[in-house]
């Protein structure tokens, strides 16, 4: 969600990058790694082509590859390995790298769909994805909204419990106040970012719980590659917590947000139940010592969702933290005020783990 590889001068897998290079060369091993720039919001089969024609246009003759996908690019990793796999006709002819793929690490991955998609499959929820896009970019050139932006959506965003009960055209309005923040001139990149997700939204629909029942069924696992998944929660309490502690604008408005997602990813439907056929009890009570509540997510993706393969890292953050995006030193501009209190020694022990899982995979 609002991903991209760089844009306002901002490196989205910056901190991912980094970390995955310090420990390579901590190792005495090389790796080059590269980032994927596909449309935020598109299908996964388009996003996939993309991401099939980046690598073999910079893999080279020989050594091991490994793909890492955050959010929906771990389902895009997942299609792209897929022994059945068909894209179009140009993708499928540059697949011979298959063979030297060792590695897939999904990091909040919605494996299993999340309610949020269902609502911003709605009109009212397009509408709302594209102001919460609109704002994201805003914040990312200017630091924070504008006042009585951030006012009117906390307002907005406040009248019911789920942060649903919003009118259109109050969302249309706020909108229209971000976009119009943006200087034409300097922010063509950012403009062209959100034409993107006003024009294809084919993404959301596919991430609904119901579209991906049919993508497990139909996506296969490539044998002799190792699949490890990144998995991160927020605890209803901490986002309470969090709430009264807040000292500036921006934090309310990120907040507010927040809380508004979390409430409608907390949905639960027992026919699609975002959860593998175990529930995912056991992987949880092994890394946690306890099964959080099925409602519990990182505020985009339900927890039990973000399961695939074998768990490299378990705990505590929200949907960004994982990629670098937290408070305090360390970290980005902190997108999401969840209250998870994620910090650079989780980012770096959860680092370790994923690094550690694509080096053991190349040890065979």
């Amino acid at each position: 969600m609002f991903g991209f590889a760089r844009l306002a001068a901002y490196d989205y897998f910056v901190h991912v990058a980094r970390a995955i290079e310090r420990r390579y060369r901590d190792r005495g091993a090389s790796v080059e790694v590269r980032v994927s720039e596909v449309h935020p919001t598109s299908s996964v089969r388009r996003r996939s082509a993309k991401l099939v024609q980046l690598v073999a246009a910079t893999a080279g003759s020989d050594g091991p590859i490994h793909i890492l996908g955050h959010s929906t690019g771990g389902l895009d990793a997942r299609l792209v390995a897929s022994p059945s796999v068909h894209l179009d006709s140009a993708a499928n002819l540059q697949l011979k790298w298959l063979a030297r793929l060792r590695s897939i690490t999904t990091m909040n991955t919605p494996h299993y769909g999340t309610p949020l998609a269902t609502f911003f499959a709605t009109a009212k929820g397009q509408r709302l994805l594209y102001m919460l896009s609109a704002l994201t970019v805003t914040a990312l050139k200017l630091g924070a909204p504008p006042m009585s932006v951030a006012s009117a959506l906390v307002a907005a965003l406040g009248r019911t419990g789920d942060g649903l009960g919003f009118e259109i055209a109050v969302v249309d309005r706020i909108t229209d106040s971000v976009v119009r923040a943006l200087d034409e001139a300097s922010s063509r990149a950012l403009r062209d970012w959100l034409r993107q997700v006003r024009d294809d939204q084919g993404g959301v629909v596919q991430l609904m719980p119901e579209a991906m029942d049919l993508f497990q069924a139909a996506v296969e696992d490539r044998p002799g590659v190792h699949y490890q998944c990144v998995a991160s929660y927020v605890l209803p309490s901490g986002v309470k917590d969090w709430l009264s502690s807040l000292r500036s604008p921006w934090s309310a408005v990120s907040t507010a947000i927040f809380n508004a997602l979390y409430a409608v990813a907390a949905r639960h439907d027992a026919r699609y139940p975002c959860a593998p056929s175990d529930g995912g009890g056991p992987i949880l009570r092994e890394a946690l010592g306890t099964v959080p509540d099925a409602s519990v997510s990182d505020g985009i993706v339900p927890l039990t969702s973000q399961l695939w393969g074998e768990p490299a890292w378990i705990g505590l953050g929200d949907h960004l933290d994982v990629v670098g995006h937290f408070p305090g030193p360390g970290g980005h501009t902190d997108w999401l005020c969840s209250g998870a209190h994620f910090d650079s020694l989780r980012f770096e022990a959860m680092m370790d783990r994923v690094v550690g899982g694509m080096l053991a995979a190349e040890a065979g």
